[in-house]
């Protein structure tokens, strides 16, 4: 597998990618046309993840591997995907080689389990949310977005639609935008606009609701809003 993507299509970077929601939104992206590229700490890695994505997503996509700090070069629009305990650490690391005018979007999870505690507790960020926090360590002039967070990493790596809302927070409105279309590039998926990223912090709480819900129950909970009318949806 080619450590450089194929085409000239603008590619999204998942760094963190080989992880299963890095995996299952690559492979709901690759399938819907995308350029992917996974990102990795080690290449190789990333590389034996893109063939894989490659081979369920069919000859037609388009993924490649690369080390993260080769992925967000090669990419501006970022997709993060890492556990809350490496997200600080990486994006300082990553720091140089993002470049400007970027796009990234966090689906980071301050869960207690990244600390040894319960996978259903919250951690408190000083920033307020780890969305707050990724935007106050990547450079200036990058915009930062939260979502993706109560997507279902066993549904996106499968094949049936997927029943959930992703609500999409940020402080750019454009960046927001772009976000909100490549979620409803994922079936069964509906994407709304949640505000400021301020509101992450409330996104990131249901989240550790949910997971406890999945826990107790032994499903796949996602979450729905209703009462909306259809153009909240757009």
């Amino acid at each position: 597998m080619s450590s450089e993507p194929r085409t000239s299509i603008r590619p999204i970077a998942i760094i963190g990618g080989t992880g299963p929601a890095g995996m299952g939104l690559a492979l709901r992206w690759a399938r819907a046309g995308e350029t992917i590229i996974i990102g990795s700490r080690d290449e190789q890695r990333a590389q034996v993840a893109a063939a894989a994505i490659q081979l369920k997503a069919g000859s037609q996509a388009n993924v490649a591997g690369m080390e993260n700090s080769l992925a967000c070069a090669a990419a501006d629009i970022l997709m993060l995907t890492v556990p809350f305990e490496g997200q600080a650490t990486l994006l300082k690391q990553l720091k140089n080689s993002i470049t400007e005018g970027s796009i990234l979007i966090d689906a980071t999870v301050p869960l207690a389990s990244s600390v040894g505690g319960r996978a259903s507790r919250l951690l408190g960020v000083w920033q307020g949310s780890a969305a707050q926090q990724a935007a106050e360590l990547v450079p200036k002039g990058i915009s930062v977005v939260a979502a993706f967070h109560n997507l279902s990493a066993d549904l996106l790596n499968g094949d049936a639609p997927v029943d959930c809302d992703v609500v999409v927070c940020s402080d750019d409105p454009d960046a927001a935008q772009l976000t909100r279309e490549l979620a409803a590039k994922i079936p069964g998926v509906r994407a709304l606009d949640g505000g400021k990223l301020e509101n992450a912090r409330i996104v990131e709480q249901i989240t550790a609701l949910l997971i406890g819900l999945n826990i107790r129950h032994k499903g796949h909970a996602g979450i729905r809003i209703t009462g909306l009318p259809p153009a909240a949806y757009r």
